[in-house]
C-alpha cells in the first residue's frame, strides 16, 4: 500500500509541477503582451508629439543654432538623422560652398544586391552657395555612403562624401519585398525623378502605423510614421507635401521633412481620399460624426486659414434614394460609401461610390451642387427616380460588364479628344455587394463575384466618356489578381501600376495587360489600401 501512496503522491506532485509551469508560462505570455502594448503606446505618444508645432519649431531652432555655431563645408557637413521625425530613413544635410553649385547625391551600401539610389536636389535656386536639404533612401542596419556631386555653372564638377550607419526600422515591414514576377537590375542606379518610388498607403495594423517608400527593385527607401489610421495619397502644393496622419488630421510637410502645419478636422473624420481644387483648397472625403450616416460628405479645407467647412452632403442630392433603403436609423448607415474624389475643374468633382458601384459627377460644387451624371448598372437604379441621370453604355465596339465596387477612379483629359470627352480609369474590384441593398441580385452582371470566397479576378478598366452624347464605352481592360475591397490603379509613364490590396500584390503592367514585374508585401492585418508611384519632382528632386 505504501508504494501505491508514494506513486499517487508522485503523480500529484508531477501534475502540480506541470500546472505550475503552464501557469508560469501563461503569466510570462501576459507579461510579454503587456510590455509590448506599453511599448506600442509609448511609440504612438512619441509620434503624436512629432506632429505638433511645438516639437517642430524646437527642432528648427536647434538646427538653426547648430548652423550658426559652426562653419560647415563639404569637408565638414552638418548631418543629422531624421531630426523632424517624419522619415526614419532620411538625413538632414547642411553645408556651404564658396562658388554657386547644384547638388546631386547617391546612396550606396556594401550589399551588392541593393542598387545605388539618388537624384538631383531640388533647391530654391539651381546654383547656390548655401545647401540645406533632405537625403532619403538610406538602408537600415547598414553603413550607407552618401556621395555628393557638386556642379558649378561652368560645368566644373567636384565630389564629397560622408558615411552614416543607419539603425533598424521602427516598424516590422520588410527591407526587401519578395519579387514574384519580372526581373530587376541592381547594377543600375535608381535615379529620381526618372524612376519614382512605390508609396505604400495603408498596410493597416494594430501596432504603430507607417507609410512606406520602396524603389523599383522593391527595396525600402522611406518609413514615415503616422499617428494612426493611414495616409490615402500624397498631394503637393506650394512646396509642401500633404498627407493624412490620422482620422482627423492632415500634415503639411516641407522639403526638409519639417511639419509646417497640422490641420484638425474637428468633428469630421476623413476617409479614403482628398484632392486640391484650382483655388488651392483641399477637398476631403469625410464623415460627419454628428450624423447617423457615414462616408457621404465632402469637406473644404483652406490651408492658409485652417478653416474647415462641409461643402457637400450627398443626402442633399440622393436623399430620396437613401430614405428608400429603410435602414434602421439607430445603426450607422453606410449607404453610399464614397471612396475616391477627383477634381475636374469648372467647379465639378467626380466621386466613386463603392456601395452602389456607381461613379457620380457633381457640378456647381461651390454654389448649388447637383448631379451631372452617374455611371452604374442600370438595373441597380431602376425604379429609384435617379435612373434618368445615368449615362448610356456605348457597346458598339463590344459588350462589357459594369464595374463592381470600384476604387481609385481617375480623371484624365486628352487634347486629342473633342470638348466634352475624356477618360476615366479605375481598379474594378469585380465584387457585387451592397449591405444597404441586400435584395439586389448582383449575379445578373456577367462574371461578377457576389462574395469574397467566389471571386477570382479583378480588372483594370479604362472608359472614354462622352458627355455630349451622354455615353461611355470601355476602351481598355485586362485581368489582375482578385481583391474584393480596397486596391488601386495608376497610369505611369510606360506602365500601369496595380495594387491588389487584399493579396498584398503590387504589379506593373504593359497597356496590353502583360505583367512586367510584381512584388508581394506581407499584410500586417487585412490588406494594403493603395499603392501609388511618386517621383517627388519639384519637392525633393529636380530634373
Amino acid at each position: 500500500m505504501k508504494w501505491i501512496q508514494r506513486a499517487v503522491l508522485g503523480i500529484f506532485l508531477a501534475a502540480a509541477a506541470v500546472i505550475g509551469v503552464l501557469g508560469f508560462t501563461k503569466y510570462q505570455a501576459r507579461q510579454a503582451e503587456a510590455k509590448a502594448a506599453e511599448e506600442t503606446s509609448r511609440k504612438k505618444e512619441q509620434i503624436k508629439e512629432i506632429y505638433t508645432t511645438e516639437y517642430q519649431e524646437a527642432v528648427k531652432k536647434r538646427l538653426e543654432t547648430a548652423k550658426e555655431s559652426g562653419t560647415y563645408t563639404t569637408e565638414k557637413m552638418l548631418v543629422e538623422q531624421n531630426p523632424f521625425g517624419t522619415n526614419t530613413l532620411s538625413l538632414y544635410v547642411y553645408f556651404a560652398t564658396e562658388e554657386p553649385v547644384s547638388v546631386s547625391y547617391v546612396v550606396s551600401v556594401p550589399d551588392s544586391e541593393i542598387a545605388d539610389f539618388g537624384g538631383k536636389v531640388n533647391q530654391e535656386e539651381t546654383y547656390t552657395t548655401e545647401h540645406e536639404f533632405q537625403v532619403i533612401g538610406l538602408i537600415p542596419d547598414m553603413e550607407n555612403t552618401i556621395t555628393f556631386t557638386l556642379e558649378a555653372e561652368d560645368g566644373t564638377i567636384t565630389t564629397a562624401s560622408c558615411k552614416y550607419k543607419m539603425g533598424s526600422l521602427a516598424g516590422e515591414e520588410e527591407v526587401q519585398l519578395k519579387q514574384t514576377a519580372g526581373q530587376t537590375d541592381v547594377s543600375s542606379q535608381i535615379s529620381l525623378p526618372d524612376s519614382g518610388l512605390y508609396v505604400i498607403l495603408g498596410n493597416d495594423s494594430d501596432d504603430v502605423d507607417f507609410m512606406y517608400y520602396y524603389d523599383e527593385n522593391g527595396t525600402i527607401r522611406g518609413e514615415v510614421p503616422l499617428i494612426g489610421y493611414r495616409s490615402h495619397r500624397l498631394v503637393f502644393e506650394n512646396d509642401r507635401m500633404y498627407y493624412s496622419i490620422s482620422e482627423t488630421k492632415i500634415a503639411a510637410v516641407n522639403e526638409l521633412g519639417m511639419v509646417e502645419q497640422v490641420y484638425d478636422l474637428g468633428n469630421y473624420q476623413l476617409h479614403h481620399d482628398y484632392v486640391f481644387d484650382d483655388d488651392g483648397n483641399l477637398l476631403i472625403l469625410a464623415t460627419d460624426t454628428g450624423k447617423q450616416t457615414v462616408e457621404d460628405c465632402v469637406l473644404k479645407l483652406n490651408p492658409s486659414t485652417g478653416e474647415v467647412s462641409c461643402i457637400l452632403d450627398l443626402e442633399d442630392l440622393l436623399g430620396d434614394y437613401k430614405e428608400s433603403l429603410g435602414m434602421d436609423q439607430e445603426e450607422e448607415l453606410d449607404w453610399i460609401h464614397i471612396n475616391t474624389i477627383q477634381w475636374m475643374g469648372e467647379d465639378s468633382i467626380l466621386l466613386s461610390s463603392r456601395e452602389t458601384s456607381t461613379i457620380i459627377k457633381v457640378q456647381n460644387l461651390s454654389t448649388t451642387p447637383e448631379i451631372g451624371y452617374m455611371m452604374g448598372e442600370e438595373s441597380f437604379w431602376e425604379g429609384t427616380g435617379y435612373e434618368n441621370l445615368l449615362l448610356t453604355k456605348d457597346e458598339s465596339n463590344g459588350s462589357f460588364s459594369s464595374a463592381g465596387g470600384q476604387h481609385t477612379v481617375t480623371y484624365v483629359t486628352d487634347d486629342s479628344l473633342p470638348d466634352g470627352q475624356y477618360y476615366l480609369y479605375l481598379f474594378n474590384n469585380n465584387l457585387g455587394y451592397s449591405e444597404s441593398r441586400p435584395d439586389y441580385d448582383w449575379s445578373q452582371i456577367d462574371q461578377i463575384a457576389t462574395d469574397l470566397s467566389s471571386g477570382t479576378t479583378s480588372y483594370y478598366y479604362k472608359y472614354k466618356v462622352d458627355e455630349n452624347a451622354g455615353t461611355y464605352t470601355l476602351v481598355q481592360s485586362f485581368e489582375v489578381p482578385f481583391s474584393g475591397y480596397v486596391s488601386s490603379a495608376q497610369e505611369c509613364e510606360d506602365t500601369i501600376l496595380v495594387d491588389s490590396g487584399m493579396q498584398g500584390l503590387i504589379g506593373e503592367y504593359k497597356e496590353d495587360g502583360t505583367l512586367v514585374k510584381q512584388f508581394q508585401m506581407n499584410l500586417s492585418k487585412y490588406y494594403i489600401y493603395r499603392v501609388y508611384k511618386y517621383d517627388f519632382s519639384g519637392y525633393l528632386f529636380t530634373e
